[in-house]
C-alpha cells in the first residue's frame, strides 16, 4: 500500500511539474491562391463557399448499379482492408507507447520445501511479492513519444481515406469507360447492320444495271471496317470488366450495367468552393500534416535524451512458512518491502545523441517539405480538373453538332445517289465520317464523365461509407 501511494504521488508530481522539451507544433503558414486558376475572372464563382466535393458520392453518382459497385468495393477491396489493418497496427503501437506513462507492476511467487534428516524437520515456504517501477517524465520524452504515436495513428487513418478516395474514383472512372465501350460497340453494331443493308441495296442496284461493281466494293469496305472493330471493342470491354472485378475484390466476372452513358446526368454547375478548404478536405494533405506533427514530436524525444532519466522502483510482499519438529508445529510470516530511485545521465555517447537530434530535425524538414508539396500538387490537380471538365464539356457539345451535321450530310448524299446526281463515293465518305464521328462522340462523353470524377477527387470529395 505504501509503495502504491508513493508511486501514485510520483506519477502526479511528474505530470504536473514536468516540462516537455522540444518545439510545440503549430501548423505551418502556407501561402495559397485566393482563387482557382480557371475561375480567377469569375467573381461570382469565387464567392461561393459551398463545394461540389461536400456532396457524398451517392448524391454525385446517381446510377444505382454504380452505387452498388461502390458499396461492394468499400467492403471487399483488399487494398482498403490492408489500410484498415494498418490503422489497427498503429492503434496498438499507440497503446504500447502510452503504457510507458504508467507504473509497470509485476507479481512474483516462489515456493520451496524440504526436510532435515538430523532433526526430522519438514518445512514449506511460500513467498509472494509485487514489483513496481515508474519512470518520471520530467522532460517530456515519453509524452512526446506518445504525441508522435498518436499523430502516426491519425496519419494512418487519413491514409485509409486516401485509399478509399482513390478506390472509388478509379471504380467510377472504369465504370464510365465500360459504358463508353458499350456505347461504341452499339454504334459499331448499328453501323454493321446499316452497312449490310447498304451492301445489299447496292448489289441489287448493280444487278439492275444502275450501280457499278466499284460501288459494291466501296460499300463493303465500310462494312468490313465496322466488323473488324467489334472483336477489339469486345476485348476492351472484357478487360475493363476484369479491372472492375479486381477493384471489387472479386475474381474476373461480368459487371452489371445501370443507366446507359447517353442517359447519365451531369450537374448543371460544379462549384469548387474556397481554395483554403482543400487543406482540410483532402486526406492526403491531412496525412502529410500528421506525419509532420509526429516528426515535430520526435525532435522533443531526441532533445529529452540529453537530460537525466529518473526511475522509481518498489517491491513488497510477504513470506509464509510452515515447519515441524517431531510433534511440534510452527508457522511463520515475514513482511518484505523495499523502495529506491535511479538516475541515469548520459555523459559521453560519442556524438550519438547529437546525431539523433540532427536526424530528427532533418526528418522534420523533410516532412515539412512533403506537406507543402502536397498542398501545391493539390492545387495543380484541381486546376487541371477544372480546366479539363470545362473543355471536355465543350468538346462533347461540339462533337454532337458535328455528328448531327454528318447525319444530315449522309441523308442528303444518299438521296442524291439514288437520284443519280452523284457517285457512291460521296455516300461512302459521309458514312465513314459519320461512323468515326459517332465513335469520337462516345469517347468524348466518357472523357467528360471521367473528368467529373477527377474533379470530385481533386477537391477531396467525401467518399463516406
Amino acid at each position: 500500500m505504501k509503495i502504491a501511494k508513493l508511486l501514485s504521488a510520483a506519477l502526479l508530481s511528474g505530470m504536473l511539474a514536468g516540462c516537455m522539451v522540444g518545439p510545440k507544433y503549430h501548423r505551418p503558414a502556407v501561402q495559397t491562391p485566393n482563387s482557382f486558376r480557371d475561375l480567377a475572372d469569375n467573381p461570382q464563382v469565387q464567392a461561393q463557399t459551398a463545394s461540389y466535393a461536400d456532396l457524398p458520392w451517392w448524391q454525385v453518382f446517381q446510377d444505382p448499379k454504380l452505387q452498388e459497385l461502390v458499396r461492394t468495393a468499400l467492403k471487399q477491396n483488399y487494398d482498403l482492408q490492408l489500410a484498415t489493418e494498418r490503422i489497427n497496427a498503429a492503434r496498438s503501437q499507440l497503446a504500447i507507447t502510452r503504457s510507458s506513462l504508467f507504473p509497470q507492476v509485476s507479481g512474483n511467487a516462489d515456493f520451496s520445501g524440504g526436510k532435515e534428516h538430523v532433526i526430522q524437520s519438514h518445512y514449506n515456504f511460500l513467498t509472494l511479492t509485487a514489483d513496481a517501477a515508474f519512470q518520471l517524465d520530467f522532460f517530456g520524452r515519453l509524452r512526446r513519444a506518445n504525441e508522435a504515436a498518436r499523430a502516426q495513428l491519425l496519419a494512418t487513418e487519413d491514409a485509409r481515406q486516401v485509399v478509399a478516395l482513390t478506390l472509388v474514383s478509379d471504380l467510377a472512372s472504369d465504370y464510365f469507360t465500360l459504358l463508353q465501350l458499350d456505347l461504341q460497340l452499339a454504334i459499331t453494331r448499328d453501323t454493321v447492320k446499316t452497312q449490310t443493308d447498304s451492301v445489299k441495296l447496292t448489289q441489287l442496284r448493280l444487278d439492275h444495271g444502275v450501280a457499278t461493281k466499284l460501288d459494291v466494293l466501296q460499300a463493303q469496305q465500310v462494312l468490313d471496317t465496322a466488323n473488324a472493330a467489334i472483336p477489339d471493342l469486345e476485348r476492351q470491354i472484357a478487360q475493363e470488366e476484369d479491372a472492375i472485378s479486381i477493384l471489387l475484390g472479386n475474381y474476373p466476372q461480368d459487371i452489371a450495367r445501370g443507366i446507359p452513358l447517353v442517359e447519365q446526368t451531369l450537374p448543371p454547375e460544379v462549384p469548387p468552393g474556397l481554395p483554403s478548404s482543400i487543406i482540410e478536405r483532402r486526406p492526403d494533405i491531412r496525412e502529410a500534416e500528421q506525419i509532420l506533427v509526429a516528426a515535430n514530436a520526435d525532435i522533443g524525444v531526441a532533445k529529452a535524451q540529453f537530460f537525466p532519466q529518473i526511475s522509481l522502483t518498489g517491491s513488497g510482499g510477504g513470506s509464509f512458512g510452515r515447519s515441524s519438529t517431531f510433534s511440534s508445529l510452527m508457522t511463520t510470516q515475514l513482511g518484505i518491502w523495499s523502495y529506491g530511485a535511479q538516475v541515469s545521465q548520459p555523459i559521453f555517447t560519442g556524438g550519438a545523441l547529437k546525431g539523433n537530434l540532427h536526424l530528427a530535425e532533418s526528418q522534420h524538414q523533410q516532412a515539412l517539405i512533403t506537406y507543402k508539396e502536397a498542398i501545391q500538387h493539390s492545387f495543380g490537380e484541381v486546376s487541371d480538373a477544372l480546366i479539363g471538365y470545362e473543355k471536355l464539356h465543350q468538346v462533347r457539345t461540339r462533337q454532337q453538332d458535328s455528328v448531327a451535321d454528318l447525319q444530315e450530310t449522309v441523308r442528303i448524299s444518299t438521296l442524291r445517289y439514288k437520284g443519280g446526281t452523284t457517285t457512291y463515293l460521296e455516300v461512302l465518305d459521309g458514312q465513314r465520317s459519320l461512323y468515326g464521328a459517332e465513335l469520337t462522340l462516345a469517347a468524348a462523353r466518357g472523357d467528360e464523365y471521367r473528368s467529373l470524377v477527377q474533379l470530385y477527387k481533386a477537391l477531396g470529395g467525401g467518399w463516406q461509407q
